[in-house]
């Protein structure tokens, strides 16, 4: 009789997984730490739903999305309206959390404090300053003892949106930039040497004196690299912070219609100038069973997941634009 109850009591958990209704997703790695944190909290009181979602950056998110190879995409640069019309079905962005793209480095004799303005920060990611101790980088910063290191440049060798946001702040603060390099999530890099994902570049910066490269805040300081204070639009330099990115957004007022706002170089008081919402790329099919189960997610992520924004380095979206997003979810 026992054995006949195992047997049972196996099968219908065996059923039990294979009943788990699988939710695809590709895309930015800039929120990968935080979405691995929300699939983790809501399965743990909806165990018929299991998420599998590939960090692979932005581009690939895109992509996969267009392709329809994935049941949501995600992505920190927006998609273009020629991406948008493209699209087999409508593709809806929502915003989940802000985040910010950090200058990172790791200099033997260069502890945290660091301070850099746009400018200076275009010209070392433009090859043009070579040197830590650049008469550039110490005018802003005259009590630091700036060693005559080389500087070497870590950027993304894949398509990214985070590649996307700091090229669009550079552009926006380099006149040079702007007309020479541009803003996107694949440009012509001038100088350095690339690396896959955030989590590549932010290895690469890690084991390497010298480095300096952008990758999200959840990565640097889980990695324990230093960062810059950058110089915003009120001439304050800004260390990236929960309190500092969440300022970025105050000057956000619309929660409706089209949401691929941008919130880069910000103005206001505080604010940490290369701050940017990340969005989950929803594509509107009703009927879909899979679409039915992502929308009941960013349902939970919009009111019970964004406490856990804080604690991974994310800040979460104003109270009003979740309260919004939810309506329209529903």
């Amino acid at each position: 009789m026992f054995k006949k109850f195992l047997m049972f009591l196996l099968l219908s958990l065996s059923l039990s997984v294979s009943a788990a209704q699988k939710i695809n997703g590709a895309g930015a790695t800039f929120p990968y730490p935080i979405y691995s944190k929300w699939f983790s909290e809501y399965q743990k009181t909806h165990a018929d739903v299991e998420f599998n979602y590939q960090s692979i950056g932005s581009g690939g998110g895109i992509k996969q999305v267009l392709a329809q190879t994935v049941d949501f995409g995600a992505t920190d640069a927006p998609m273009t309206d020629e991406e948008l019309k493209s699209a087999k079905t409508p593709i809806r962005h929502i915003p989940t959390v802000l985040g910010a793209v950090t200058v990172a480095y790791n200099v033997k004799g260069i502890d945290a404090g660091l301070k850099l303005d746009g400018e200076t920060v275009a010209n070392i990611f433009h090859g043009k300053i070579t040197k830590w101790n650049d008469a550039a980088i110490a005018k802003l910063n005259p009590k630091a003892k700036l060693p005559a290191t080389d500087i070497l440049v870590v950027r993304r060798s894949d398509g990214s949106g985070t590649t996307a946001v700091f090229s669009t702040f550079l552009a926006e603060v380099s006149t040079e930039w702007k007309e020479k390099i541009g803003a996107g999530k694949n440009i012509n890099w001038p100088a350095g040497i690339g690396a896959k994902g955030n989590e590549g570049v932010t290895a690469m910066v890690a084991q390497t004196d010298g480095a300096v490269g952008y990758v999200e805040l959840a990565y640097a300081l889980n990695n324990k690299l230093n960062t810059a204070a950058v110089k915003n639009k009120k001439g304050e330099f800004i260390a990236p912070s929960v309190d500092s990115i969440s300022k970025s957004a105050t000057s956000v007022k619309d929660f409706n219609g089209d949401l691929r706002i941008s919130v880069i170089n910000a103005e206001g008081k505080g604010v940490y100038p290369i701050s940017s919402f990340t969005w989950i790329l929803l594509p509107e099919n009703k009927d879909s069973a899979p679409l039915k189960e992502v929308r009941a997610f960013l349902g939970w992520a919009l009111k019970d997941g964004q406490k856990f924004a804080s604690e991974l380095h994310y800040a979460p979206l104003p109270k009003k634009m979740a309260e919004a997003l939810v309506k329209t979810l529903k």
